[in-house]
């Protein structure tokens, strides 16, 4: 039997407000296999309606449409804390990035992406990964690491610097890596290692740091990475 007829089959929601885009995406996905489309919108309220009435896997919705995705976000989260969303934007704007994965997103993919890119993403969010498109998660990071700094510091002063518990060199190596936005894929590419070797590097990981996704386990590697610096 092969990987693609052992996989699970994930079914998901499109939430886009240009029909032409929107039918692409649900073909494009439909023919890379393993993905069913149960319900497509064009709004913030159409996102929730379908969202209770189908319950996907993976909502998977644009900012920019009636009603506001980030609203649609919160919305869906509110109704559901382990709900799993996507974003699909055209939108590089670091605060939309930032607001999208606050609100509780957990992949932000930039239109013109490929679908077999997507696909890839909806499985590792289906995964417990958090992923945000390399090109973007750097500065994003950085934004919510200073955000996270001076709320510290307006709390306790000067802040202190953070102990970080005790990693080994390749859970350093894989972290750094998911942290420059990288998937569990790619990172296994880049270290010629298994997949399932890098999720479970990353599952040590978050135990070990006591957070519950990898954007927080990345935040927390740089604020002590900054903390060391500066010392």
């Amino acid at each position: 039997m092969t990987e693609a007829e052992t996989r699970t089959v994930l079914r998901v929601a499109i939430i886009d407000d240009h029909p032409m885009f929107r039918m692409g995406v649900v073909r494009g996905l439909e023919d890379e296999g393993g993905i069913v489309i149960v319900g497509e919108g064009a709004t913030a309220e159409d996102a929730i309606t379908i969202f209770r009435r189908e319950q996907p896997d993976i909502s998977v919705v644009d900012l920019s449409m009636p009603g506001g995705g980030h609203a649609a976000i919160r919305a869906i989260r509110g109704l559901d804390e382990a709900a799993c969303i996507v974003v699909l934007t055209a939108s590089e704007n670091d605060n939309d990035v930032y607001e999208a994965l606050k609100a509780g997103a957990r992949g932000y993919v930039l239109k013109g992406a490929d679908c077999s890119h997507l696909v890839d993403v909806l499985r590792g969010v289906a995964d417990g990964e958090t992923i945000v498109s390399a090109g973007l998660a750097a500065r994003v990071l950085s934004d919510m690491t200073e955000e996270r700094s001076t709320q510290t510091g307006d709390q306790q002063g000067e802040a202190p610097a953070r102990a970080m518990p005790y990693l080994t060199p390749r859970e350093e190596q894989i972290l750094a890596l998911v942290a420059e936005g990288h998937s569990n894929k790619e990172v296994a590419r880049f270290l010629s290692l298994q997949e399932k070797s890098v999720k479970h590097v990353m599952t040590r990981v978050l135990r070990k740091l006591e957070v519950r996704n990898r954007t927080e386990a990345a935040v927390l590697m740089r604020d002590w990475q900054y903390d060391k610096n500066s010392r």
